[in-house]
């Protein structure tokens, strides 16, 4: 069988497992007051060239995403989001329960349109009866996106301007983060990605840890009792040393970038594959993550020697699958599925 299905299929980078048995049997305390989290939000801070920052690491995407926003949000508040978004539609409506409406608006190439975002804005704030409706007061974003897409410096920066004018918080998700730094594509370094944004994290979990987020607030303006809030939302860890000892590793020698650059030379030569062997795409992905179309009995005989993701019904005859590479693909199961296909 070959393995395609996602980027957290495997368990952690041997970096990672050789620092947890390093410090295995040191006693530290607990909640991520160790000095291994200690170690790894400094090298992490260092990186996003934001000294001054806020950093603390989560258990998980799903649990950070519902931390951040429920914590930054009145409860009259909602955030936007593309329609095609994580929170909105692969994360189980935990932002709903949190008691936040999810503003779902046109997407493009799986990117929240700027232009009905700010069409958005502009008409709630004309509305005289705004005051019966939920407030926007957050855009979601996820970069790389859900279809593997990118945000060019040009549109953050737009989305920054739409934030400052109608007094929005930006927030990128960033589960994938490694993976879009590591683009050709990408025009937005890591740096610049923290100047733009109020928060984001930088995921873990898909970059070979085996659990774990990092997200960031570059100006230091975290909500009051941030620590209990966390706790709320399930994503503080008792052995939070767990957590710090992945990201320590992870941000040591550029370890974290590498692995990125490793993802995406090994997505370029499955695209290689894919076209030779007359594929239809169901869009271009600059990162990890490839979408094709193919017939609804050859996506079933496939399914026999490949693991890969069902992404959607494209017609009565096709369906959309999903095809991901990883810090840890080799070469060798490319190559074997080409001898397949």
């Amino acid at each position: 069988m070959l393995y395609f299905e996602n980027d957290y299929q495997e368990g952690a980078h041997p970096s990672i497992l050789e620092r947890l048995a390093q410090t295995n049997l040191t006693p530290m305390s607990g909640y991520g007051t160790d000095p291994l989290c200690a170690s790894a939000i400094e090298k992490i801070k260092l990186a996003c060239g934001c000294p001054d920052a806020d950093a603390f690491l989560l258990s998980g995407g799903t649990q950070t995403n519902r931390t951040v926003i429920s914590s930054l949000l009145y409860p009259y508040e909602g955030v936007i989001a593309a329609k095609t978004g994580h929170i909105s539609v692969h994360e189980g409506g935990a932002i709903e329960a949190s008691g936040h409406k999810v503003i779902e608006l046109q997407a493009v190439d799986g990117k929240l349109d700027i232009d009905a975002a700010e069409a958005y804005l502009k008409a709630y704030d004309a509305d005289e009866n705004n005051s019966h409706m939920v407030r926007p007061a957050m855009i979601y974003i996820s970069f790389p996106t859900e279809l593997g897409t990118l945000y060019s410096k040009k549109e953050l920066q737009k989305l920054r301007a739409i934030c400052n004018e109608y007094a929005l918080t930006l927030y990128a998700d960033g589960a994938r983060l490694g993976y879009a730094l590591a683009s050709p594509e990408c025009d937005v370094s890591l740096r610049e990605l923290a100047a733009l944004c109020d928060v984001f994290y930088i995921g873990g979990t898909k970059m070979g840890a085996l659990i774990g987020e990092a997200v960031v607030f570059p100006k230091g303006d975290t909500s009051p009792r941030i620590i209990t809030l966390i706790k709320q939302n399930g994503a503080l860890l008792a052995k939070g040393r767990l957590l710090g000892a992945q990201f320590d590793a992870l941000f040591t020698d550029e370890l974290y970038f590498r692995l990125g650059e490793h993802a995406i030379a090994m997505a370029e030569k499955l695209k290689a594959v894919l076209k030779r062997m007359g594929m239809r795409f169901y869009l271009e992905s600059p990162t990890n993550q490839q979408f094709v179309i193919v017939e609804n009995a050859a996506m079933q005989a496939l399914r026999e020697k490949v693991k890969f993701s069902f992404w959607e019904k494209y017609d009565e005859n096709h369906s959309v699958i999903r095809f991901v590479t990883s810090w840890a693909t080799d070469e060798k199961s490319i190559d074997a599925l080409e001898k397949l296909l």
